[in-house]
């Protein structure tokens, strides 16, 4: 809530009928109000067969987020679109549309900072600001299609934040971008990253929702995890793969392992003998990512020549694996780069006036 006033894109269709009954309104105005919101509404004046005494009393209480474009990076090699949208209190977060031979994808943020600390993340400098709304999210998908001009099929919650941080808001979004009078995108079009919020793992798999769990791991054992992944600390490895076992045989999706590779850290022999394991017990995918360079870091990716190593040993043990294809290396590949080079941007031009 800002200024007394909702955000109305955060409001389930249920929760918009009810919205309109207090104002008296019949059953049927429900449906119009979401039918603009899910098409990308920028303002009450535009809901052209709502009547305009209505129109003025929903621009009374609530506002329809718009987020505008602080920056916009379009890749020369592979035509990634990577934006920094600006928020209505003045924080502004990262949103990457990618494009896949089986469609377009779009990487979306799900707070402004994150508060998990781990040692190759460029999103975690600076902490934690706030987390998103529902309605911001939804934003995110929305105006990267309509501003792209790209139709949006997927969705990855792997940008700025940590998603099981923000449970509550994230799965009012996942509903709202499902909605089948909404985006209407498919949860097995949707997948959730995590660095391990292991208390939260029951909870997301109460609700089946069919998604797909990424869990960053990053590595296998609990002394280099918890090194470079502080949110391993009071986890630890064997817990989250107990919690990772349960998920598979509650909800029946394969989790998929994200690990960033980085040299002489994480990519021993012994390490990749040990992530076999792992992911034989949960029947994981491993997905290898070369490592994105962060200034503020001192860490490395692993040459090229010894990643096809470690996934040679991993398939050796019959681990499922592969190597994420490099998006977007021109446009601050780095998730979280382009919101902090702005912000000290922004930060050094208020300090020069």
């Amino acid at each position: 809530m800002q200024d007394g006033k909702i955000n109305l894109r955060d409001l389930l269709p249920e929760e918009l009928s009810a919205a309109l009954a207090e104002l008296g309104q019949p059953a049927f105005r429900a449906g119009q109000v979401f039918d603009w919101l899910s098409r990308g509404a920028e303002s009450f004046d535009g809901m052209t067969n709502l009547p305009k005494a209505l129109r003025a009393a929903l621009a009374e209480r609530y506002y329809l987020g718009t987020p505008r474009v602080l920056k916009k990076q379009v890749s020369a090699g592979d035509g990634t679109i990577k934006y920094l949208w600006g928020l209505r209190d003045g924080n502004a977060v990262e949103t990457v549309v990618m494009r896949y031979h089986y469609g377009n994808s779009v990487c979306i943020s799900t707070q402004v900072g994150c508060r998990q600390g781990c040692a190759f993340c460029a999103s975690t400098i600076g902490g934690l600001v706030r987390s998103l709304e529902p309605g911001e999210m939804l934003e995110e998908v929305m105006f990267s299609e309509k501003e792209s001009g790209l139709k949006i099929g997927h969705i990855v919650l792997m940008g700025i934040g940590e998603p099981l941080d923000n449970f509550d808001n994230v799965i009012k979004f996942l509903r709202l971008v499902n909605h089948p009078k909404g985006m209407n995108i498919g949860m097995r079009h949707i997948s959730l990253s995590t660095c391990g919020l292991t208390e939260k793992f029951d909870k997301l798999a109460e609700l089946n929702l069919q998604l797909t769990l990424s869990v960053s791991l990053h590595a296998p054992d609990d002394e280099t995890r918890t090194r470079i992944m502080p949110a391993n600390r009071g986890r630890g490895v064997e817990r989250l793969m107990d919690s990772c076992e349960a998920y598979f045989k509650k909800t029946g999706r394969r989790i998929s392992f994200e690990y960033a590779m980085i040299d002489g850290v994480n990519d021993s022999p012994e390490q990749a003998a040990l992530l076999a394991r792992h992911a034989a017990r949960v029947g994981a995918h491993v997905n290898l990512i070369p490592l994105n360079h962060v200034d503020e870091s001192p860490l490395r990716p692993t040459p090229p020549e010894r990643i096809a190593a470690f996934k040679k040993a991993l398939e050796r043990e019959g681990v499922n694996v592969t190597v994420r294809r490099r998006l977007g290396g021109d446009i601050d590949a780095s998730c979280g780069q382009l919101r902090k080079k702005t912000a000290d941007a922004l930060r050094a031009g208020t300090e020069r006036e």
